[in-house]
């Protein structure tokens, strides 16, 4: 396990050899993991980005013991109170809920579809739909999640544009990841804005809102791929704005650690990167299985509405 510091500098020195590799980072970005593309697949890691194909979807059990609901509305009050005390605008607030299933890790990582697979031995499965970022051509791109409904709701997808909650929640992430890519890149700007992904699950469809927001990175960035990453974290989606302040909240609020949940998985390819953030989470543990799941709080959320959220996102992509 690499430091902070060793993780950029391992990766500015292979990313400026043009070296092929993948990473790992938890959420904090205080440690992580970097492979040469030739060593990541053994016993101890597996991944996939935009698989191809997918194996036929097993029958089987899927039960969660979510945070009892004066639990969580503890923690949401707090949220709250900072948000309307001017500390945050937006705070990103999850918890772990136990999952019992007949599925075992091997089977979980295997028959799901997801955009970005990960499966680190004995440490997590992450089985994420959400783009961290993208470098293609020395242009950077980030593709922020915020907004997620029943696809099977009446209207869901004009319920979900048409929300004023969710509209100043998605605005304020974007803004933020602005922000974060004119720190390392020029010529920033929204190139698509707030547009609709379909994700399927083993409870149904989901309505997922995202955007993208791109921008010209210097000539030589690939000597400084490491520390433009670093800048970066951690995620605006899965933290909240302002960053500094909202961490500090998320830590006292959540009471847990996150680890490697909603740090960041990534491979260059000696030329152009794409990443994910590490959401669709279960930790793995003995013979435990911990999904970790949340979501935005603003100043306008319900809180029954957020710990169902909560709740609806601890699912995985096998159907």
């Amino acid at each position: 396990m690499l430091t902070r510091k060793e993780l950029i500098n391992t990766i500015n020195n292979l990313a400026a050899t043009r070296q092929s590799f993948v990473f790992i980072v938890d959420f904090k970005g205080e440690k992580g993991l970097v492979f040469l593309e030739s060593e990541a697949h053994d016993d101890n890691l597996q991944y996939c980005i935009e698989q191809t194909h997918s194996l036929a979807a097993p029958q089987f059990d899927w039960q969660v013991e979510p945070i009892p609901y004066p639990v969580y509305e503890q923690k949401f009050n707090y949220v709250r109170q900072q948000i309307q005390q001017g500390n945050s605008f937006l705070v990103n607030l999850t918890q772990p809920t136990p999952i019992r299933t007949n599925l075992t890790p091997e089977r979980i990582y295997t028959h799901a579809k997801a955009r970005y697979k990960v499966w680190l031995k004995n440490e997590f499965i992450a089985l994420s739909p959400e783009t961290f970022v993208r470098i293609n051509n020395g242009r950077i791109s980030s593709y922020p999640m915020k907004g997620t409904i029943d696809a099977n709701i009446p209207n869901a997808k004009e319920l979900i544009l048409n929300n004023a909650k969710e509209k100043a929640e998605h605005a304020t992430i974007v803004d933020l990841i602005r922000n974060d890519l004119s720190m390392v890149a020029e010529q920033v700007e929204v190139t698509r804005y707030r547009y609709i992904d379909r994700l399927k699950t083993n409870q149904g469809e989901l309505l997922q809102v995202s955007s993208e927001i791109s921008g010209v990175l210097p000539t030589d960035y690939h000597q400084n791929l490491g520390d433009i990453l670093f800048k970066l974290l951690p995620a605006g989606s899965i933290s909240g704005a302002p960053k500094p302040k909202t961490v500090q909240i998320i830590e006292t609020a959540e009471g847990y650690e996150r680890g490697f949940y909603t740090g960041i998985f990534g491979k260059f390819d000696g030329t152009n990167l794409d990443s994910a953030v590490l959401i669709r989470f279960i930790e793995l543990s003995d013979d435990k299985m911990t999904f970790k799941s949340g979501g935005g709080i603003t100043s306008q959320s319900i809180c029954m509405d957020e710990y169902n959220e909560l709740i609806h996102k601890v699912y995985v992509p096998i159907y």
